[in-house]
């Protein structure tokens, strides 16, 4: 996924369009709604991140993933404390 890889390199700006296609292209699909709220919080947009949540909510009730596909400890630091933060949750 095109736009998990920008986010994990902080290109929080080139993130967005290619998450918002991906959604697009497969509405039941979790991780680009997951990446695209974590995004939408470290750029500090948490209601455009908290209605990101609410949608990824009506296709999976689990909002942070237990399995973590991220092997990089930074880049998987970055998805889940970006997740906790459009969730609402203390980091």
């Amino acid at each position: 996924m095109i736009g998990g890889a920008h986010f994990v390199s902080r290109r929080f700006d080139d993130a967005v369009p290619k998450l918002l296609l991906a959604i697009q292209e497969d509405a039941d699909f979790p991780p680009p709604y997951r990446y695209l709220a974590a995004c939408y919080a470290h750029m500090e947009r948490l209601e455009a991140a908290r209605e990101v949540v609410a949608r990824l909510r009506t296709v999976s009730p689990l909002v942070v993933p237990k399995i973590i596909e991220l092997r990089n400890a930074e880049h998987r630091e970055l998805y889940l404390s970006g997740l906790r933060l459009a969730a609402g949750e203390e980091t």
